[in-house]
C-alpha cells in the first residue's frame, strides 16, 4: 500500500502506511500521531477544496448512479487515496443498526466501516502499482474478482499510481475493467494521468482534484492549529500555506514541524529560516538592485540574504515569483485590489510595475528561469546564483531588439554599451564619439567632419554632435547638454537604456534649454518620468535642472519623429524616375528599406 495520502484521524490502524494511526491500546509508547495522520477525512464533507468532486459523487450515490471504476488524479497531497477509502468505506457502510445503505457519510461504527479503516477488510484491497507493476500481479487480482464478497456489499479494488503498471498489465486488465461483475468496484489513483492508455481512461469516470488555494489552506491550518494549542502568526501560516504548492499533506508537514520548532508563537522569521526563505521585502529589494544595472548592490543584498540563512535556489524561486507579480500587476491591474494580498507585495508591486517595461520583465523571467536550473545543478549553489545576478544586472540596462532596431531607423546606432571600445584611446570621450560617428573602426574621434565622405561606409545620417563648448570641456568638467538631442546622447553614453525608451516614445518636448526642460508625456509615460530624467541630469551636470510636465501639445516624440523621416525617404524613394521604372518593370516590388545617399555619391554607386 502506498503512503501517497495522509491518514485518517477517526479510525486507528495497525501498521504505519495505515489510514491513521494506533489507537491507544495498539499504540504503546508511540503516542504521537503526526499531523497528516491525525487529521485525515474520513468522509466527504472533510474533503477541502474539492467541491465539485464531492459534489458530484454525494448526487450519484442519492441517484443510486455508482460507476463501476473511477479514476482520480491530481498532484501530491490533495486527496486521491483518501478520497478512494472513503468511497471504499461508502460504498459498504451498513449503519450502527446493520440496515443501512451506500452512504456519503459513513457511520465509523460499523464492522465494516472499522474493518476497513484499520486496513483489515478482506473485500477491499489497496495495491501499490510503483512496487507491483507485472502482468502476474494484475492476472492474481483479476482472479479474485470472480468471487463475491466474503461479507461486505462490494469488493473494492484500490490501485494507486496505476500509471506504473507495465504496458502488459494494462492489456490485462482491460476487459475485467470494461465489464466487472456488478459486485466489483476499481478506483484507481495517480499523479501522471498521461501516462495511462487512454483504453483504460475511456472505461474509467474521471475526477481530477484540484491544487488547493491558499486561503482555503491558511484556514484549514489555523482550525488545526488551534485544536493543537499552537500559536503562529497569520503570516507564518500564509508562508506555509504558500509552500505548500496546493497540497494539503506537504502543508500539514511543514505545519508540524514549525509547532516542533519552538515554544510560544511562532512567528514569519521562524517559519522562513525553516524554509530557507528570504524576507519578501529583500527579494524585492534585489530584483530592483538588479533591474536598476546595480551590479555591486545586488550582490551585496544576496550576500546578506544568504548569510541570514536563505538557500541561493530558493533567492531566484523568489525573484521569478516577484518577476511573475509584477508582470501581473502590469497585465491586470485590478489584482492590487485583493485584500488577500500582502501589504508589501501590493505596495511595493505597484511601484515597481510602474518602472519597469514588459520586454525588460519578460526578459528577467527567461533568464531567472534558466539561471534556476543552473543554481541546482552547480557545484556551488552561492556562485551559480551570483552569476545569474551579474547577467541580469548586466542585460537590465541594455537595449531590447525592438529598441535597437528604433535606433538603427532612426539614423542612431544602438547604445554604447553594446559598442565595442574605441582603439583611438581609453578617455570617456571615445566612447561617446563612437556613438556619434555610428562607425565600427572609422577615423578616430578628434576627425575633422568635412573629411571625405567615402571615409565613413554607413550612409546613415548622423545624429547631431554635443555642441563644441560640451566637447571641449575639460577631464573633471562634467558634460552639460544644449538640445535634447544630446541629453538622449548622455544617456546613451551613461547606459541608461530604460530611461532612454521612455525619452523616445513619451516625451513631446515643450520647451528646452540649459538646466530646464518641459514637456507632455504621452500616454503609457511612467508617472514619475521627470523626476528620473531631472535626478539623471542633475547627477551627471554640473547644474540642478527644472524638468516639469506641461499641458501643450508640443512636439511630436523623438519616435514619432524618426518614423514621419523614414516614412518621408520611402515616399521620395517611390517618386525617383529610377525607382518607378523598376517597380514598373517587376509588378508586385516593394521597397522594402531606404538609406539616405551621402553627398556627391550618386544612387547605385
Amino acid at each position: 500500500m502506498s503512503d501517497t495520502e495522509p491518514a485518517d484521524a477517526a479510525h486507528p490502524q495497525p501498521d504505519s502506511d495505515s489510514l491513521s494511526a494506533p489507537s491507544s491500546s495498539q499504540a504503546g509508547d508511540a503516542a504521537y500521531q503526526v499531523l497528516a495522520r491525525k487529521y485525515r477525512p474520513t468522509t466527504f464533507s472533510g474533503l477541502i477544496g474539492q467541491e465539485v468532486l464531492v459534489r458530484t459523487l454525494t448526487n450519484a450515490f442519492k441517484t443510486g448512479r455508482l460507476a463501476h471504476a473511477f479514476i482520480l488524479t491530481g498532484v501530491r497531497g490533495v486527496g486521491k487515496t483518501t478520497t478512494a477509502r472513503i468511497v471504499a468505506r461508502a460504498l459498504n457502510c451498513i449503519g450502527p443498526d446493520g440496515q443501512g445503505e451506500p452512504t456519503t457519510e459513513p457511520c465509523g461504527e460499523c464492522e465494516h466501516c472499522k474493518a476497513i479503516a484499520q486496513d483489515r477488510h478482506v473485500d477491499v484491497l489497496e495495491m501499490d502499482a510503483a512496487s507491483r507493476t507485472g502482468v502476474d500481479d494484475i492476472r492474481e487480482l483479476i482472479d479474485g474478482v470472480r468471487y463475491r464478497p466474503t461479507s461486505a456489499r462490494y469488493k473494492v479494488y484500490i490501485i494507486d499510481e496505476v500509471h506504473m503498471l507495465s504496458k502488459n498489465a494494462f492489456n490485462a486488465l482491460l476487459k475485467t475493467l470494461e465489464e466487472p461483475p456488478e459486485h466489483v468496484k476499481f478506483i484507481f489513483a495517480t499523479t501522471e494521468i498521461r501516462k495511462v492508455p487512454v483504453t483504460v481512461l475511456s472505461r474509467c469516470q474521471r475526477f481530477d482534484l484540484r491544487r488547493v488555494d491558499i486561503p482555503t489552506l491558511e484556514a484549514h491550518f489555523s482550525g488545526i492549529t488551534e485544536k493543537e494549542g499552537a500559536k503562529l502568526a497569520p503570516t507564518a501560516l500564509h508562508l506555509i500555506a504558500r509552500a505548500a504548492d496546493g497540497s494539503v499533506r506537504d502543508g500539514l508537514s511543514l505545519l508540524d514541524q514549525a509547532i516542533g520548532r519552538a515554544e510560544g508563537e511562532i512567528t514569519e522569521g521562524q517559519v522562513r529560516d525553516m524554509l530557507g526563505l528570504a524576507d519578501r521585502s529583500q527579494s524585492f529589494q534585489l530584483l530592483e538592485a538588479a533591474m536598476a544595472g546595480d551590479t555591486p548592490g545586488a550582490l551585496e543584498q544576496f550576500t546578506r540574504m544568504f548569510a541570514d540563512g536563505a538557500d541561493p535556489s530558493a533567492v531566484i524561486e523568489d525573484l521569478l515569483e516577484v518577476t511573475h507579480w509584477l508582470t501581473r500587476v502590469k497585465v491586470i491591474p485590478s489584482v492590487l485590489d485583493d485584500p488577500a494580498v500582502p501589504e508589501i507585495e501590493r505596495v511595493r508591486g505597484k511601484e515597481m510595475a510602474g518602472q519597469l517595461s514588459m520586454p525588460a520583465l519578460s526578459r528577467a523571467w527567461q533568464m531567472l528561469l534558466k539561471g534556476l536550473s543552473e543554481v541546482r545543478l552547480a557545484p556551488s549553489a552561492r556562485q551559480a546564483a551570483e552569476m545569474v545576478l551579474v547577467r541580469l544586472a548586466y542585460t537590465a540596462t541594455l537595449p531590447t531588439p525592438e529598441e535597437a532596431l528604433k535606433s538603427l531607423t532612426g539614423g542612431e546606432t544602438p547604445a554604447a554599451p553594446a559598442q565595442p571600445p574605441s582603439p583611438s584611446g581609453g578617455q570617456s570621450g571615445g566612447a561617446s564619439a563612437m556613438a556619434r560617428t555610428g562607425t565600427d573602426g572609422g577615423p578616430p574621434p578628434r576627425a575633422m567632419p568635412d573629411s571625405d565622405p567615402d571615409a565613413n561606409p554607413d550612409p546613415r545620417p548622423e545624429p547631431p554632435p554635443l555642441d563644441e563648448p560640451q566637447a571641449a570641456a575639460t577631464p573633471d568638467a562634467k558634460p552639460m547638454p544644449e538640445s535634447f538631442e544630446a541629453v538622449l546622447e548622455l544617456v546613451d553614453v551613461k547606459r541608461e537604456g530604460m530611461l532612454r525608451t521612455h525619452l523616445i516614445d513619451y516625451v513631446h518636448l515643450v520647451a528646452f534649454e540649459p538646466g530646464r526642460i518641459e514637456f507632455r508625456p504621452a500616454e503609457g509615460a511612467p508617472q514619475n518620468l521627470a523626476g528620473q530624467l531631472g535626478d539623471f541630469l542633475g547627477a551627471h551636470t554640473d547644474v540642478r535642472w527644472m524638468v516639469s510636465i506641461s499641458q501643450d501639445e508640443g512636439q511630436p516624440t523623438v519616435a514619432q519623429q524618426r518614423a514621419q523621416n523614414q516614412a518621408d525617404l520611402e515616399a521620395e524613394a517611390a517618386r525617383h524616375p529610377m525607382v518607378q521604372e523598376v517597380l514598373d518593370t517587376f509588378p508586385g516590388a516593394e521597397i522594402k528599406t531606404v538609406e539616405p545617399v551621402e553627398d556627391g555619391d550618386e544612387p547605385g554607386s
